[in-house]
């Protein structure tokens, strides 16, 4: 069995002070991981206070911020491994990603599955507000800024052929906005090849391709993949995307089996979901997800 331990990390330093903040504990109000005995809440890992400057050196928002807040969220994730348990982190926004894959760079060579409805692969100069949430693929990936590109020397948290991307819509808005190209190495399949391909047989394809990594991988889940239809409480919306049901089948197919080492939801804005119903139907999504963890196949 793999006992979840969930770690809060409401930081909005990649992002702005909008709502997705409140993420962690939206979500646990509606009933992540709800269980008895409860799961264990591991860590909060409170952010530095906000800057909307951006940085005239690396020309990213609370770039110093950032780089304090990842090792410390990293400190919390590594705790969590440690410990033989499986760490779900919840955000706040995509800039978590950071301090995640900093744990998993502290103990070798892993993967990462980039569930998400944009690339997030924007250099500074192209990003207009300097956003790190724009960036976290980039950043992870070595490309960007020093101070957050080689966190610990460490840098980059992953290798490009240790990446697979899946679910994403944006290409022809990052290509109009001057987004740096994806690189060939990156293993990628957006929203049109998931649905060519069925959801589970495109997660399936997608952990496949991770197998080089030796120490397993993490998944990033930026909760803007899902329609809109479905999932309007995000700050950046766009047309179409999965629907409940094909991200709960990529979930079960990503979360099954011992090389999965952990799992983080980021960017969900409570503040537009009033009446809570988005985060109760989230919660339903997530938990069935979640429930590989204990399962033998996918």
């Amino acid at each position: 069995m793999r006992e979840p331990a969930i770690i809060e990390a409401p930081s909005v330093l990649g992002l702005r002070p909008s709502g997705v903040q409140d993420l962690p504990a939206a979500l646990s109000a509606a009933g992540l991981l709800r269980a008895d005995p409860p799961v264990a809440r591991a860590a909060r890992v409170e952010p530095p206070a906000y800057d909307p400057r951006r940085d005239p050196v690396t020309g990213v928002l609370n770039s110093d911020a950032l780089a304090r807040y990842s090792v410390r969220l990293a400190d919390a994730v590594g705790d969590v491994l440690d410990s033989g348990r499986f760490p779900v982190v919840l955000g706040g926004d995509c800039s978590i990603l950071l301090g995640n894959l900093l744990a998993l760079a502290r103990r070798g060579r892993h993967g990462l599955l980039f569930l998400d409805g944009h690339t997030d692969f924007y250099q500074p100069s192209a990003e207009p507000t300097g956003e790190a949430a724009s960036m976290e693929l980039a950043l992870v990936t070595g490309r960007g800024p020093r101070p957050l590109t080689d966190l610990e020397g460490r840098g980059p948290l992953v290798r490009d052929e240790d990446v697979a991307a899946l679910g994403f819509r944006d290409t022809a808005e990052s290509a109009r906005a001057g987004m740096q190209p994806l690189p060939p190495e990156l293993y990628t399949l957006d929203l049109d090849g998931v649905r060519a391909m069925g959801a589970g047989r495109a997660a399936r394809r997608a952990v496949d391709r991770l197998a080089g990594a030796p120490g397993g991988y993490w998944v990033h889940l930026d909760v803007d993949v899902l329609d809109d239809a479905v999932m309007p409480a995000v700050d950046y919306r766009a047309p179409g995307g999965l629907s409940w049901a094909e991200l709960e089948r990529m979930l079960r197919v990503a979360l099954t089996g011992d090389r999965v080492t952990g799992f983080d939801v980021t960017i969900f804005n409570p503040r537009l979901d009033p009446d809570g119903s988005i985060a109760s139907a989230l919660v339903r999504c997530l938990n069935r997800g979640l429930s590989a963890l204990t399962s033998e196949v996918a």
